[in-house]
């Protein structure tokens, strides 16, 4: 039986539905001695600001039980310096790149982002980080709150044709209002979830372990999070959900796009094993073939409440 594994995001067509999520996989080539990059359905490039950006203080990482916290803060070398030195390895591979875009301070350097990378033929969509939990000075996200959410989509959405798709953060009351003001305001997919709020103590030093006391944790930790967010989403709005939250094999790939996504990304996991993602493609397609599903997209919440 022939499997189809493509899926659709806005205007872009994947060849399967794994990528990459934002800051676990560099701007690809960082992986390309370990697997096949052309394989993947899309790169998600590591979050790129207007100007270079110094991140944070060290230390930034630290191990948690099932995950790990950071605080990278999105340090990057700014627009011009990713356009000419990060996108042409991008470009030659073929296949869908997906940009992360944020602002250090005005919510305008998103729209200046999309405005100029709008003429860039080689940029396939614009992935919106307006959920990134470790920005120095910041005490309320973008997407913490609904009419912030719709604001700052609708402005970007003015500024650009290509595919748009908004990162949502997970630290809210209700992920199905914020999914729903994105969608209101011309966002063509949502990605979910960023990493959720916490922090991590040194007892001997008595002293956070990270140098900005807070940091993200993602990994295995949240998927259970993660999961049900996506799984209210998908029953709450009617544009494509990207899966995200400690997936680390196929088996937790297939709960996100069961519970409703429509694409998955890999992000902690590229870190413990730069293989995850080919092996995850390769366990879709057995799965497929085992249950007799000519598509991934018949997965797409195909939830049962069949005990």
């Amino acid at each position: 039986m022939k499997i189809n594994l493509s899926v659709k995001i806005g205007k872009i067509k994947l060849k399967n539905p794994v990528m990459t999520a934002s800051g676990t996989f560099g701007y690809a080539e960082e992986f390309n001695d370990f697997i096949n990059l052309k394989r993947l359905g899309a790169i998600v490039t590591k979050t790129v600001t207007l100007k270079p950006h110094i991140g944070n203080l060290p230390a930034r990482t630290c191990e948690t039980p099932s995950g790990m916290l950071n605080s990278i803060g999105l340090e990057n070398p700014g627009l011009e310096v990713f356009l000419k030195s990060k996108l042409p390895f991008l470009k030659k591979l073929n296949i869908p790149v997906i940009m992360s875009i944020a602002s250090i301070g005005s919510p305008e350097e998103f729209i200046e982002l999309a405005k100029r990378l709008n003429k860039v033929s080689a940029v396939d969509a614009l992935e919106l980080n307006i959920s990134c939990p470790n920005i120095i000075g910041e005490k309320t996200l973008i997407s913490q709150e609904c009419e912030a959410t719709y604001k700052t989509v609708s402005s970007v959405r003015k500024a650009t044709n290509k595919t748009l798709i908004t990162k949502l953060s997970p630290n809210v009351t209700c992920i199905s209002d914020i999914a729903k003001a994105a969608q209101s305001a011309g966002s063509d997919a949502i990605a979910l979830i960023n990493t959720l709020s916490g922090m991590s103590i040194d007892i001997e030093k008595r002293a956070p372990k990270l140098k900005a006391v807070t940091g993200g944790l993602s990994g295995p930790a949240i998927r259970p999070v993660a999961l049900k967010m996506v799984w209210e989403a998908y029953n709450n709005i009617k544009i494509p959900i990207i899966g995200m939250g400690g997936i680390m094999d196929t088996p937790s790939a297939l709960e996100f796009l069961i519970a409703g996504a429509t694409a998955i990304s890999i992000g902690t996991a590229n870190f413990i094993n730069p293989k995850a993602t080919i092996e995850i493609i390769d366990g879709l397609s057995e799965y497929l073939k085992r249950k007799k599903i000519k598509s991934a997209e018949e997965l797409t919440g195909s939830l049962s409440h069949e005990k």
